[in-house]
């Protein structure tokens, strides 16, 4: 049986000066401790939890024109049975210095042993940098890294402007009283801990579930990590399986249905069960080739959706393939090219096309020479192909209908040797014409 994943909480608590500012009834700092080591026994009893602590602006008194913006300190590191640890050091805190924010993130990369295991940082302050440094871009250089995921950041009493310039360290919540923290960091706690069940329904054009055997991938919305891929499934249950997705992300999901199927900004509720529904009607384009035998060399057709220049699919004809609901622009690679506008695929439908099997021309002449076969359009040429000037005897594969060969053997330097002969090819049949 797999192992559950380890996850690892770090706590950076903000033990600044400001924190011995009062908060209702009590200083901040007693009552974001108190709220803290209400939350450790939970923690310390869960088999795959490890915890760890560091604290800022604990060490360096802050005085006029002078702060200390390496006062930062990982105080309890990670390990087991550590909640004991972690209770002394903060019944014991003192709340001198400043606020170096993105420094405590910077140094917290090195906290975790390892990047095996969920990474989470819990960051519990008052106030915003002091230090003149970046913390927002120093979470998101963490993040791209893989060294830990999206930070949570609770703020203590914080106001507007401050609350802004927090949102972009990563999930902010906002306390606005001591009991307003409790609540908030019971959510962040729950939601670091619980990998939540999910179900992806991907919907038919009238909305039923039914869809499925597609390939899909679930991107960090974030960091365009790709986080996990999958194979779409209907449970023996009739229903779509259930997945195991991590509420820390904020997720694209993208349906590799031809084209793709995309939903953005996907955020998952953690300790629910979470239904995700994904438009992805499909019906399937059947190309053939009439009275074609197997042997031929395969023909591609290219498909790209209606009115655009962007290739879909290069899909063989002969052959049968799944594609999102609507209008397709087919061109069937043959000589000439064979152009289908408009071709509709409907909802769990199967939209035929077929074409004409080619008719074999060969074209021999008394030597190389430049030349080209033309398609007859009433009183029109139309360029098909050019004759191989290093051999004198060249074959084609064309659509039935009326051609015109032009030609003039290499050695002829005057235009009066040019030769024109004209040809019907029919389906399924071979002829030689000879210049």
């Amino acid at each position: 049986m797999e192992q559950p994943q380890l996850t690892r909480i770090l706590f950076v608590m903000d033990c600044s000066n400001s924190m011995n500012a009062f908060w209702g009834t009590e200083p901040k700092i007693d009552a974001a401790r108190a709220v803290l080591l209400k939350a450790l026994p939970p923690l310390e009893e869960a088999p795959d939890v490890q915890l760890g602590l560091r604290l800022y602006g604990h060490q360096s008194r802050i005085e006029p024109g002078k702060q200390d913006c390496d006062d930062t300190k990982l105080e309890v590191p990670f390990g087991p049975h550590n909640g004991d640890a972690i209770r002394a050091k903060m019944k014991s805190v003192r709340c001198l210095g400043t606020t170096p924010i993105a420094r405590s993130l910077e140094k917290a990369a090195d906290d975790f042993p390892d990047r095996k295991a969920r990474n989470i940082i819990i960051l519990i302050t008052d106030g915003i940098e002091a230090c003149d440094e970046d913390p927002c871009a120093v979470s998101r250089a963490l993040q791209a890294k893989g060294i830990i995921l999206k930070p949570f950041v609770i703020g203590i009493g914080i106001e507007d402007a401050g609350k802004y310039s927090l949102k972009c360290v990563g999930n902010y919540y906002d306390a606005g009283s001591p009991e307003m923290f409790d609540r908030v960091l019971n959510v962040v706690i729950d939601q670091a801990l619980h990998t939540t069940t999910t179900q992806l329904l991907l919907l038919t054009d009238d909305s039923k579930p039914t869809e499925t055997d597609v390939p899909v991938t679930f991107y960090d919305q974030r960091t365009g990590e790709d986080r996990y891929d999958l194979v779409h499934t209907i449970a023996l249950d009739g229903e779509p399986d259930t997945l195991d997705i991590d509420p820390v992300f904020t997720y694209r999901i993208v349906a590799h249905t031809l084209p793709p199927s995309v939903k953005e900004n996907v955020a998952i509720e953690p300790g629910v069960h979470n239904v995700i529904a994904l438009m992805a009607g499909q019906g399937r384009l059947e190309l053939k080739i009439e009275g074609a035998v197997t042997a031929e060399q395969p023909v591609a057709c290219i498909v790209r959706k209606h009115g655009e220049t962007a290739t879909v699919n290069a899909q063989l004809m002969n052959t049968s393939q799944l594609y999102r609901t609507g209008a397709y622009d087919l061109e069937v690679l043959t000589l000439p090219r064979l152009y289908i506008p408009d071709v509709v695929i409907k909802q769990s439908g199967v939209t035929p096309v077929g074409i004409p099997r080619s008719g074999v021309l060969n074209v021999i002449s008394k030597g190389p020479g430049p030349g080209a076969i033309f398609k007859k359009n009433g009183n029109e040429l139309e360029w098909v192909v050019d004759l191989d000037r290093k051999i004198g005897q060249n074959q084609f594969k064309l659509l039935p209908g009326e051609y015109r060969v032009i030609y003039r053997r290499g050695e002829a330097r005057e235009t009066a040797f040019s030769v024109v002969k004209d040809c019907t090819i029919i389906s399924g049949r071979a002829i030689n014409i000879e210049l």
